[in-house]
């Protein structure tokens, strides 16, 4: 999965869990879902995403190198 699609589903996780939280523990939780909300938007005006750096460092959105369609299969078998 791309690093893009990463971010995407945590934002969406903690945006779901936030809300559900708010709704069954403490209205308190929609600021995280209100911090959320705003890093999203910062992120798309200065480029710049903290989750972007924490996946980075956890290893994901790594390419792995890929054998090319051309070469045949991986097994070595025709």
């Amino acid at each position: 999965m791309s690093l893009e699609r990463w971010i995407r589903l945590i934002a969406g996780t903690f945006i779901i869990l936030s809300v559900a939280l708010s709704y069954f523990h403490s209205r308190l939780w929609l600021w995280f879902t209100l911090f959320v909300g705003v890093n999203l938007a910062q992120s798309a005006f200065t480029g710049w995403c903290p989750m972007e750096d924490i996946l980075r460092k956890l290893g994901v959105g790594r390419k792995l190198s890929r054998i090319s369609p051309a070469s045949g299969p991986a097994c070595g078998c025709s």
